[in-house]
């Protein structure tokens, strides 16, 4: 949105450049088109009168066609635009701002060596009442001329002065039709806007050649100052007003598309984090209508964000509650004893004082078993991962023999294909290690465990699976819901703290791996999946 309205910021005023210069270009075809439509009305109207002048006063009685010694032969270029059979012969305007240069101004008219036609003069002199007609109405300048250059008739002066010095003369006395533009120089102060008088300071000129049977018998010349931009647009005052209105109004309705699109949805968002904040459920949905795809990820990133906080409020209120009636117990045993010891010790036998010490230090020994767990739990869950192998072949033997060394009866299968693991070394142990105490725990002194270790693919990813197998009494459905839960066992008279599994899934979760438990009622399988590699 941001850039769309930036790149309409920007093309609004090279828009308005582009469009200005159009209309200036218009304005000047505009005139050169008006100057084309009077040319070809004066040139029919001259070549009329020639007609009747040569059949009459200027007869020729030596020869049969008296236009033989009137003009001069078109270019060949130019040759079709006296053909009398043709229907059409459009002038088509063609003046361009961009592409046209603006020439010097008209250079001044001269005194012929040679004198002007008579004949040119005689039928110029029937026109002239057409001429200063047009002129008044049209306000051009209108000079019609000889077969020599030489002004025979004239809306303004130079009458019998020579203009063939000027381009669009000479061309169009050789066929062509022209269109120029020339510089103005103001002799007089700008006029206002109101005046029929134009500011403008580019001339056209339009001189078109009066043509029969393929000769040049003279041509009309015809310059008007082109409408100026600025007064141009005071003509049109009324239509610009309407479009500065309608342009108003664009821009109206884009600041509220933008504001509808852009902030509306931070507005909701707003709303949705102090929800958030004040820990409403409804928090944990997105937006319905968020408008820009960065506000869509906004918001799902909020409420994946109040979800978390709401799973961890929820967590660490139960961890408060569970570690508050873990330490209660053995800390009401221990009060008891205290007070016992402390009123009754001098009237206790050794016996009893022996029993209430052993209870103390099995009280205080559980406290520091638990608090030691409560720390490896705590950095379970904060362990960023990072990019460390552990060899797990040697661990897993190491393991076995080490707890093979404590009583346990275990067996290890582990395939060839098993290497390594991304995590460190002493975080396997720990995970491994933990899972043989729990079937320590609840086997018996008879339980026996089984090992197996083998490398898998999934999804395009390696992991090494470990499956950990015991011969107890199994585990119900409804406990291997919550064997991962903190504080929850079924050993607690062995010294369990119900610490061990939730310590051992945080450790494979911050590894991306996974562990689940299959319930049954005789022996219970866990089942690990560690990736191989680190990315």
């Amino acid at each position: 949105m941001l850039l769309l309205v930036n790149v309409i910021i920007l093309f609004l005023p090279l828009g308005g450049i582009a469009i200005l210069r159009l209309y200036e270009s218009e304005l000047i075809r505009a005139t050169e088109s008006e100057l084309c439509a009077q040319g070809a009305l004066v040139c029919a109207a001259y070549r009329d009168e020639m007609a009747k002048v040569i059949a009459g006063p200027c007869a020729v009685t030596s020869r049969t066609d008296g236009w033989q010694d009137h003009g001069r032969p078109v270019k060949s270029q130019w040759i079709d635009l006296g053909d009398p059979q043709a229907p059409f012969h459009p002038v088509i305007p063609r003046l361009d701002m961009a592409s046209h240069s603006v020439r010097p101004p008209a250079p001044p008219a001269e005194r012929s060596p040679l004198p002007a036609d008579p004949c040119s003069m005689a039928a110029a002199e029937r026109i002239k009442p057409l001429l200063m007609a047009a002129g008044k109405v049209t306000l051009a300048g209108i000079r019609v001329t000889d077969h020599q250059g030489i002004v025979v008739g004239s809306t303004r002066e130079e009458l019998g002065l020579s203009i063939l010095a000027r381009e669009e003369v000479s061309r169009a006395l050789n066929g062509e039709i022209v269109s120029i533009m020339r510089e103005r120089i103001l002799d007089q102060p700008t006029p206002p806007l109101e005046s029929v008088s134009r500011r403008g300071r580019v001339r056209v000129f339009v001189a078109l050649p009066v043509l029969f049977n393929d000769r040049v018998i003279g041509a009309v010349v015809l310059s008007r100052t082109a409408l100026d931009v600025l007064k141009g647009l005071y003509l049109n005052r009324s239509y610009l007003l309407w479009g500065g209105l309608v342009l108003i109004g664009a821009v109206v309705l884009v600041s509220v598309l933008t504001a509808l699109t852009i902030s509306r949805p931070v507005s909701a968002l707003i709303l949705q984090a102090e929800q958030v904040t004040q820990g409403e459920q409804k928090a944990s949905m997105p937006l319905a209508r968020p408008g820009t795809f960065e506000i869509d990820r906004l918001s799902k990133a909020l409420v994946a964000m109040s979800l978390k906080l709401e799973q961890r409020a929820e967590y660490i209120q139960t961890f408060a509650s569970s570690v508050s009636h873990e330490f209660k117990t053995p800390l009401t045993s221990m009060r008891g004893a205290v007070e016992l010891l402390k009123d009754h010790l001098d009237e206790m036998s050794q016996e009893d004082r022996g029993r209430f010490l052993q209870m103390l230090e099995q009280d205080t020994a559980r406290l520091d078993r638990m608090v030691k767990r409560l720390l490896e739990l705590a950095r379970a869950d904060v362990l960023k991962p990072g990019k460390h192998y552990a060899n797990a072949r040697e661990a897993l033997e190491t393991l076995v023999e080490r707890f093979t060394a404590a009583g346990l009866r275990v067996r290890a299968r582990i395939d060839k294909g098993v290497d390594k693991v991304c995590m460190p070394g002493e975080v396997f142990d720990a995970i491994v290690s933990n899972l043989l105490d729990n079937v320590r725990q609840h086997g018996g002194e008879e339980v026996r465990a089984e090992l197996t270790a083998a490398a898998a693919g999934s999804d395009g990813k390696e992991y090494l699976e470990l499956a950990i197998s015991d011969t107890g009494p199994g585990i119900s459905p409804a406990d291997a819901e919550r064997v991962f839960k903190p504080f929850f066992t079924t050993a607690r008279e062995q010294g369990g703290t119900g610490l061990g599994l939730s310590i051992v899934k945080s450790l494979v979760d911050a590894h991306g791996g996974d562990i689940s438990i299959e319930a049954g009622n005789s022996g219970a399988i866990f089942h690990i999946r560690i990736p191989t590699s680190c990315q």
